[in-house]
This record gives C-alpha cells, sequence and structure tokens, in this order.
C-alpha cells in the first residue's frame, strides 16, 4: 500500500466517518461505500476538498449482485458436463431454477480522479430498493456524469433523481428490459429488423433459440499433450 493512499484513507475516515459505511484499501486501490442520503454530500467534499482534490470524474457505472458469489456451470473435467444442467432461470423458464436473491441487489459504481494529486478513487453506492433502484444525480457535481448515467440507466434501470434528460443512450426508444440485468435472457425479448415492404423497422418475436454454448468435443492437441507414437 503506498503511504498516500493510507493517508488518503486515514483523512476520510476522521472527516466523514459518520458519512462512510465502508472504507477499504484492496489491491492498491481505495473504494468508499456511502448511502444514498449521503452521496451527493460526500461527493462534492471528494471534489471540493484540498487534500482529497477530485476534479474529474472517469466514469459512472452500474452493478447487478443478483447471481453474485454463484456460478450457472458446474465446472467438470469433461467440458461438456458444465452446460448439461443449467443452475439458474434467466428466462423465466418453469423448468429450471428462479433466481433468488435477499439484499440490495444494485450498486451504483464511481472512479473519480485528482490530477493535482495523481490519486484514484472509486466511490459504490447500494440502492434501497431492488424494484425501483434509484441514487441522486451527481450530474451537478461533475458534468462528465450525464451520459454515464444515462447508461446506467438503459442497461440496468437505475435511476438518477434530478438528471436533466435521463433517457436511453445505446438501446432503442422502444426497447424492452435493460440488457445488463442479470435475469435479462440472452437471446432478448423481441426481434427487430427493417421491413422493405412497410419501409419501417418492426419488431417481432425473438427467433433465436437458447443453447447452451459450451464446446461438445475435446480434441487433442499435441501442443499440450505428449505425442503419440508413430505421428510424424
Amino acid at each position: 500500500m503506498s503511504v498516500s493512499l493510507q493517508t488518503l484513507k486515514a483523512h476520510l475516515d476522521g472527516m466523514q466517518a459518520e458519512k462512510l459505511q465502508q472504507s477499504t484499501i484492496a489491491l492498491n486501490e481505495l473504494t468508499i461505500e456511502v448511502a444514498p442520503e449521503d452521496l451527493l454530500e460526500i461527493s462534492t467534499f471528494l471534489r471540493d476538498d484540498e487534500t482529497c482534490g477530485f476534479e474529474q470524474l472517469i466514469d459512472v457505472c452500474g452493478v447487478d449482485y443478483l447471481t453474485y458469489g454463484s456460478t450457472e456451470w458446474e465446472t467438470g473435467g469433461s467440458g461438456f458436463s458444465r452446460g448439461v444442467k443449467r443452475e439458474f432461470s434467466f428466462d423465466g423458464d418453469e423448468q429450471d431454477e428462479v433466481i433468488e436473491f435477499d439484499g440490495k441487489r444494485f450498486a451504483v459504481v464511481m472512479h473519480l480522479l485528482s490530477i493535482k494529486h495523481n490519486q484514484r478513487i472509486r466511490v459504490k453506492c447500494y440502492c434501497d430498493d431492488n424494484d425501483f433502484p434509484m441514487v441522486d444525480s451527481v450530474e451537478g457535481i461533475w458534468s462528465a456524469a450525464n451520459w454515464f448515467e444515462r447508461e446506467a440507466f438503459d442497461m440496468f434501470g437505475i435511476m438518477f433523481s434530478g438528471h436533466p434528460d435521463l433517457r436511453r443512450i445505446l438501446t432503442d426508444y422502444g426497447f424492452i428490459g435493460h440488457p445488463f440485468r442479470k435475469d435479462f435472457p440472452l437471446i432478448g425479448h423481441v426481434d427487430m429488423r427493417y421491413d422493405e415492404e412497410q419501409k419501417r423497422v418492426i419488431y417481432e418475436p425473438v427467433s433465436i433459440e437458447d443453447r447452451t454454448l459450451v464446446p461438445r468435443v475435446i480434441r487433442k492437441d499435441q501442443r499440450f499433450t505428449p505425442a503419440v507414437e508413430g505421428d510424424e
């Protein structure tokens, strides 16, 4: 751990002890966790405090912890066995086990940069409501957050209170759902294509078949296996 990182952590722990839910240093990176109601106050402090000086926002992203710590496939020795039985259902199929989650599902993560101090910090804020995830927009503190927050809204369905123009940025205006959510089906909900006869974009029921993309054949590779007698 660098001394400057420890100094920054100690400064935040001292100045914002009542507001910080957690502050940790791992892999030479400092991460702090704040409650939604304290996000704007902490963000303003991180920007304006002389010791912090995080004047630049690098990224804002959403996180879905629905299947955190779990794996869809059990890794086996044969390879194909990993995809024979699925543990979770991402399309609501009654034949598969439905994903259950107990806890705060969505979080917003910000990465900040201090050019003056050549220092970075990660700020994490969990949304209180899993059905309607929402935090305050930091666009008024760092204007660069505008498009980042729109992306998190589009991909994860996280709302940003106070955002001046919160609308989809990557998907179509008529798109259904949020693609980066863990329970969003990999094949999507609908197909979109341009119809030559109608001269417009139309939506149709999805035509892609859901399938396990695991190799069924394991081929020998002489780069990693002993040469067979008689091979040239």
